[in-house]
């Protein structure tokens, strides 16, 4: 297999921990999109939308996103990645985009600190809120859904069955 892989979904949808198992597995490249925009603007994702706000953030992680050479690379973007209609049509070009979908009652069990979590959304906007506001947006831009509600090796052996498709 040639093409690089992009996953999206939620925050606690286990898209770091999947990608960088999924990219040993493969022999891929690993990129995780919220270190890479971590270490550009040099603070924590939850310090720079504290000072600077969603809309801002969102401007950078397209930036990054769009700079991004992916060639054999399996990318685990930030939740909000598909906030960005032409990021997300960049990656679709360049990747295959699998959606981790999680059910929101798994969501609300994995996120625990909601107001350190790095999670771009509106003032006083629900994790349910949120939820619901991106799965469309989710499902609009995935060429694939997995589920992720089990444990991370159960995600692992499904992604392995949807590669050999490729």
């Amino acid at each position: 297999m040639d093409k690089s892989i992009t996953l999206i979904g939620m925050a606690g949808a286990g898209k770091s921990t999947i990608g960088s198992k999924l990219a040993k597995l493969i022999q891929f490249k690993f990129l995780d999109g919220d270190k890479i925009i971590e270490e550009k603007i040099n603070q924590s994702i939850q310090s720079f939308l504290d000072k600077h706000g969603g809309k801002e953030f969102t401007k950078i992680e397209e930036e990054i996103l769009l700079s991004i050479h992916l060639n054999k690379t399996v990318l685990a973007t930030g939740g909000s990645a598909i906030l960005s209609d032409a990021a997300m049509k960049f990656l679709k070009k360049e990747s295959e985009v699998i959606f981790l979908d999680v059910s929101y009652e798994n969501i609300s069990e994995r996120i625990l600190n909601l107001s350190e979590r790095g999670l771009v959304r509106e003032p006083n906007q629900s994790l349910q809120d949120t939820y619901n506001q991106r799965l469309k947006l989710y499902q609009k831009y995935a060429d694939h859904v997995v589920t992720n509600n089990e444990d991370a090796d159960s995600c692992l052996k499904r992604l392995e069955l949807l590669l050999e498709n490729f």
